[in-house]
């Protein structure tokens, strides 16, 4: 007999997930709440608005429009990678199999980081899932409009930009709390726009790594937000009998929470300035009642205490009584040992044979990943393996982009959206938002970020322009993050210089980029 076991969370996260679990998502509720957003009013009606789209004019069912692709920051450039990368499928045929050729050659891309209103994942946590789902909806008709800001000091936007014709959610957050209210906004208000999000992108491939009778424990890394939403389970479950899998499949969720913002630079979790801990750090420390560094288990999580990666009130880290995370890996270390620990502590677990990186900024550290599972596999305790009875000798990452990436060829083949006229380079763009300080309602910090409180203070239905969404440029893009892009997502970075260079939207070169990154 199948059996599909319930994530065995820590309880306060048990409770949220079993709180947000009961809360209506019927087609009818979700179309009830849409006709109250004042957001959708203002997209429909306002015509002198900032988020206003035309619906009449339109023009869908264009196959020479880009497609649009939107995370809440620079994560998801790890999905418009894969897509960048795919070749799945063969052009001439639109049959499954490589031709070494990219799928999406011909296709444009516009791209939207929500930098200013990241993390997502905290929304949740903080009781404002309304302002999450309002945020989703706007990122999206940011995509489908024309409108953006040349840059971060312009008063009046342009209205030049290529509306799209298909949305690609590349943040789980996004997908598992807006994902529904944004394809019913879409299909209610007449748009002929499709909607693909990661979440079963990902499911499918996990379960593609098991037989049909095979049975084994699916871990799922992801944002405290995306865990709360239960969307993995709720999409693994459902597939699972829609695709009569038989065996014993385990599914363990664990929340990683300051994981993406520590990619994103995000000052509240990491600050490469500092030397020692600090009062307005929110990652996991020694006490914290949710997310607790156990002293316990130093020796397991393999903490990199130089260069101020982690941060101590003494030198000898067995007695601190103060402890901050201040470096990406040892985020991610903390949290896959926490990851485990939990599946150590279930009754009768079988192994971990694949693990979703269920955040698209987890792509980031694959290598990190990989080598932490390695030590951990190998690593003992009082002369004992501590967790190879818990862990496959090489668990299996699962990228959602990956199938998402097939997902998004097979629907414009459908629909005749693929663009079959040749190009001489592809054009990409890419926006990013940040905080619009000619708002005087908006509170920012030193850096010119919102402030923690002010960007989980507000509350939805309170539609005002909080952001200025602009075309990336190294003002806006931390020079960590663009060497990491550089690396691990080297199609899109090579996009972002040739975007950002040729600044065909500001109309001047950004020499900074040039000489910096090229």
């Amino acid at each position: 007999m199948r059996a599909l076991i319930f994530e065995r969370l820590p309880a306060v996260l048990l409770i949220v997930l079993y709180s947000c679990g009961n809360q209506s998502t019927s087609v009818t509720s979700i179309t009830d709440d849409l006709e109250a957003m004042p957001i959708v009013q203002s997209i429909l009606m306002d015509s002198h608005g900032f988020y206003y789209v035309n619906i009449r004019d339109y023009p869908d069912d264009n196959p020479s429009l880009p497609i649009g692709v939107f995370d809440s920051g620079t994560g998801g450039l790890t999905v418009l990678e894969a897509i960048l990368q795919s070749d799945s499928f063969n052009n001439s045929t639109h049959q499954p199999g490589s031709d070494s050729i990219a799928d999406f050659e011909r296709e444009n891309f516009i791209y939207l980081a929500d930098q200013a209103n990241m993390p997502y994942g905290n929304y949740f946590s903080e009781g404002k899932s309304d302002l999450l789902v309002e945020h989703v909806i706007k990122d999206a008709t940011f995509l489908m409009s024309d409108k953006y800001y040349p840059d971060e000091d312009a008063e009046h936007y342009a209205s030049d930009k290529e509306p799209v014709k298909t949305i690609v959610i590349a943040c789980n957050t996004a997908t598992a709390y807006g994902g529904l209210y944004l394809k019913s906004f879409i299909e209610e208000s007449a748009f002929n726009v499709k909607v693909l999000g990661v979440i079963d992108a990902g499911s499918r491939g996990a379960l593609e790594h098991f037989g049909k009778d095979e049975g084994g424990t699916i871990g799922v890394l992801a944002t405290v937000g995306t865990v709360a939403s239960e969307g993995y389970y709720n999409s693994i479950s459902r597939l699972i009998n829609e695709l009569e899998y038989k065996g014993d499949i385990n599914v363990i969720s664990w929340g990683g929470h300051g994981i993406a913002e520590a990619v994103d630079e995000e000052p509240d979790f990491i600050d490469r300035a500092i030397s020692s801990p600090r009062g307005d750090y929110k990652g996991p420390s020694l006490n914290d009642s949710r997310f607790r560094i156990d002293t316990g288990l130093l020796s397991v999580y393999g903490f990199d205490f130089s260069g101020n990666k982690m941060l101590c009130d003494s030198d000898d880290p067995f007695i601190c009584t103060e402890m901050q995370i201040n470096d990406a890996e040892n985020y991610m270390r903390y949290h896959i040992v926490s990851l485990l620990e939990l599946i150590r502590s279930g009754p009768g677990s079988p192994p971990l044979k694949t693990l979703i990186l269920g955040c698209t900024h987890y792509p980031y550290l694959t290598a990190e990943i990989r080598k932490i599972l390695s030590e951990l596999y190998e690593i003992k305790k009082d002369g004992a393996y501590l967790y190879r009875d818990y862990m496959a000798e090489e668990v299996i990452l699962v990228d959602p982009s990956v199938n998402l990436a097939k997902e998004l060829y097979e629907v414009l083949t459908e629909t005749s959206l693929l663009n079959s006229q040749p190009v001489d380079s592809a054009e990409h763009e890419f926006y990013i938002s940040v905080p619009n300080i000619h708002n005087p309602a908006v509170k920012t910090d030193e850096n010119r970020r919102f402030t923690y409180e002010y960007k989980y203070g507000r509350n939805a239905g309170d539609v005002q322009e909080y952001v200025k969404v602009v075309p990336f440029s190294a003002k806006n893009i931390p020079a960590e993050t663009l060497n990491r892009l550089s690396e691990v997502t080297p199609a899109s970075f090579k996009a972002i210089t040739e975007f950002s260079n040729l600044s065909r939207k500001t109309g001047q070169s950004d020499n900074k980029y040039e000489i910096r990154y090229k």
